[in-house]
């Protein structure tokens, strides 16, 4: 979709006020949905609703949404529900399906954007789960300018088999474990079917819990609510309680592009560092960037990464999952401790209307002494963030690295070289890789 320019698009709004006669086509129809003639002075608040039954991420999102509807019409706005689409990585993963997975970005990100410019929406509260959801929906919010807030759908909730705790990876590692003779096939079945045990994204720091928590930290979500189960009651008053945010944002005119800023793009990355999130943060935060057209490019990662440690123990290159984080403190704790160590931008504004500063006022300095999951900056996990900007002949513009668990920064090995996934794939299946061999998937 064109980037309208900020300037034009508020031209082209103010107008709306004076085009009453234009406009009164348009009122007839919403008469034919049941609107009074009252409600045309109140805000028009798009409701950009991921829901579907095609993954676990986004099947519990309806009651998020109705929670969010029920909220925006209590505080003197009117709701416009629409749908956006998913893709699943973790269901199309291995598989010709995985080759949408990107484009679902940018369908999601112009399906939003067609809604609202389109219909002259004066706000919109996007609600979406899986990991192309996320980046999506912020693209969307900075391109269209208009008040606007994320609600996450929330994360899945722990899977438990013979004792043992179980996540969405613990499947895709039971296949290899059962591939290599270490597992039996009634056990397979049985970590199959209990590693998801309802609705919510992915349950570690992979895409979805990465970005969500960084856009708590980005200040275009509420505090705590990028860590909450989609399964717990609290997330749907805290859907509730965005869209009751999104109102007053309105009213006060604060805008995407007024949050969505470097120095809060920087608390992102920031958090993303310190909780060890996934390599795709730095494809959707360069996105996001060109969307709100700031100044950001693959090496800013690196700065940033070269200052923040990583402070969160959190799988799936560490120990524990976001309900756990949740449990611990959150995002709100991990930011309290970087902003008293001088890491992030305490006079960056939210959408709350607060600064970062005053949003984490009243959280405690430093972690509970009864928890595990969130160390203090002087006991990090590593000293400096896991996501490391490399150059060379092969990428000569860069690429990004996940170094977390890495005991040797330099690998060397025999090549063994493939021209798709599925190629590799039988080859490992095949059990032709062998320990120490250095696989290269070319041309996807």
């Amino acid at each position: 979709m064109s980037n309208i320019k900020t300037e034009k698009r508020l031209n082209e709004r103010s107008r709306k006020v004076t085009e009453g006669v234009a406009r009164a086509p348009n009122r007839s129809m919403y008469y034919a949905m049941g609107y009074k003639e009252s409600d045309f002075g109140k805000p028009m608040v798009g409701v950009a609703n991921g829901h579907s039954t095609v993954t676990p991420c986004n099947s519990g999102l309806q009651k998020l949404a109705d929670a969010a509807i029920a909220a925006l019409e209590s505080s003197g706005a009117k709701a416009q529900v629409f749908g956006t689409p998913t893709i699943s990585d973790g269901i199309g993963m291995g598989t010709e399906g995985m080759k949408y997975s990107l484009v679902s970005r940018e369908v999601i990100a112009d399906s939003i954007e067609v809604c609202v410019n389109g219909l002259w929406q004066d706000g919109v509260v996007v609600i979406g789960g899986c990991d192309k959801n996320m980046p999506g929906g912020m693209m969307a919010l900075a391109r269209t300018n208009v008040p606007g807030i994320y609600v996450y759908g929330g994360t899945i909730k722990p899977g438990h088999y013979k004792g043992k705790e179980l996540n969405i990876v613990s499947a895709f590692e039971a296949v290899g474990e059962f591939t290599a003779g270490r597992l039996s096939e009634e056990d397979l079945k049985g970590v199959e079917q209990h590693a998801c045990p309802g609705s919510g994204s992915c349950g570690g720091m992979y895409t979805a819990n990465t970005m969500s928590s960084s856009f708590e930290a980005l200040g275009m979500s509420l505090p705590y609510s990028s860590t909450m189960a989609n399964e717990d009651q609290e997330k749907v008053e805290s859907a509730a309680q965005s869209a009751r945010v999104l109102v007053e944002a309105i009213k006060k005119n604060i805008r995407p592009r007024d949050v969505i800023t470097k120095k809060s793009i920087e608390n992102a990355v920031s958090v993303i560092m310190a909780v060890g999130g996934s390599t795709n943060a730095v494809l959707h935060f360069l996105a996001i960037a060109s969307a709100a057209e700031i100044d950001w490019t693959i090496d800013d990662f690196e700065r940033i990464r070269k200052r923040v440690p990583v402070i969160a123990d959190m799988k799936p290159s560490g120990t524990f999952l976001a309900t756990d984080l949740h449990q611990a403190g959150g995002i709100p704790q991990i930011m309290k401790i970087l902003l008293d160590g001088g890491l992030l931008h305490g006079d960056c504004l939210t959408i709350t209307g607060e600064t970062v500063a005053e949003v984490l006022k009243d959280v405690p300095a430093k972690p509970r002494s009864d928890q595990r999951v969130i160390r203090s900056l002087d006991n990090p996990i590593y000293p400096h963030g896991h996501l490391a900007i490399l150059k060379g002949n092969i990428s000569p513009e860069g690429c990004v690295a996940k170094i977390t668990g890495l005991k040797n920064p330099s690998i060397t090995g025999p090549a063994r070289v493939f021209d798709s996934e599925d190629d590799a794939m039988a080859a490992i299946l095949a059990q032709k890789i062998k320990a120490g061999d250095v696989v290269i998937i070319r041309y996807e």
